[in-house]
């Protein structure tokens, strides 16, 4: 590799993209500046922002994530399935079973391969979180679900809860139909999400569908959402449409996500899918 270049990756999940940056072998210095300068879609490679690769002294390797604003996330469902194919399809990690280092914790990954390449990986995202003060959202109780309040301006009918970030769902009609662009950010930046907050707008199509949208803090709205699709399943359990320990079909507009919930662990399925190789300037 020349002097004063970085080698990158361009992956994504359910079109759900990063920019994944291999941090084996390379050192990035300022990461919240590089998500900003490369995640641009006209000015830059273009992605929903930057995935380090990194070494790990309590797991098989280390994830962290830069949004498409520099901020840092604590995970992200799609980029981690992404990390577990890199490391496998390289030799880096040669298990079909493997645990990540994130920032909201150790992850175990199961890669599905075909002809030594991961296809698709099964992430065991750990025990949803309902607790207002854990997730974090100004309300009462021990759980926010399908709960009246005035948010976004509006009177709404959210459910909340963490899948090591924040999480906020609401069920309606065709989320294709609104206007994200303008309701997203209100949701994002209402007070009462002190740490902001993703969104998921819901349509529930039959008891193991559901159709969704969702407006990412720090990236605005994206293709699919991981943690989300997570988030949606555990939420449409909680609320009666769906029933625990069965799948459950995420339809995303990039994808589809397959989620078993259960009150101990939520499971996600999706596919790993590698785009380009490339060089650019430190």
């Amino acid at each position: 590799m020349a002097e004063n270049t970085l080698q990158f990756t361009k992956m994504h999940g359910c079109g759900n993209d990063y920019i994944y940056f291999n941090c084996f072998n390379q050192e990035i210095p300022d990461p919240q500046a590089l998500a900003i300068r490369v995640s641009h879609r006209h000015k830059g490679i273009g992605g929903d922002g930057i995935i380090l690769i990194c070494p790990s002294n309590v797991a098989d390797g280390k994830m962290r994530m830069f949004n498409q604003d520099g901020s840092e996330g604590n995970m992200c469902g799609n980029a981690i399935r992404c990390v577990a194919k890199y490391l496998f399809d390289r030799g880096i990690c040669a298990k079909e079973t493997m645990e990540i280092e994130t920032k909201s914790g150790i992850k175990t990954c199961r890669v599905i391969a075909e002809n030594g390449i991961a296809q698709a990986v099964c992430v065991d995202m750990g025990r949803a979180e309902w607790r207002p003060s854990q997730i974090p959202v100004n309300l009462p109780g021990e759980k926010v679900v399908n709960q009246a309040v005035l948010v976004a301006g509006a009177v709404q009918q959210i459910t909340c809860v963490s899948m090591g970030n924040p999480h906020c769902v609401v069920f309606g009609g065709d989320p294709m139909a609104l206007d994200l662009e303008k309701i997203g950010p209100l949701f994002e930046n209402d007070p009462l999400f002190p740490d902001r907050v993703n969104t998921e707008f819901i349509q529930v199509i039959d008891s193991h569908t559901l159709s969704m949208r969702v407006w990412e803090r720090g990236s605005g709205e994206t293709m699919a959402c991981g943690t989300g699709a997570c988030a949606a399943a555990a939420a449409a359990v909680q609320c009666g449409h769906c029933p625990a320990g069965e799948d459950i079909q995420v339809q995303l507009p990039g994808g589809s996500l397959t989620i078993r919930y259960t009150e101990e662990r939520v499971l996600m399925t999706g596919e790993a899918v590698e785009v380009f190789q490339g060089v650019i300037p430190a």
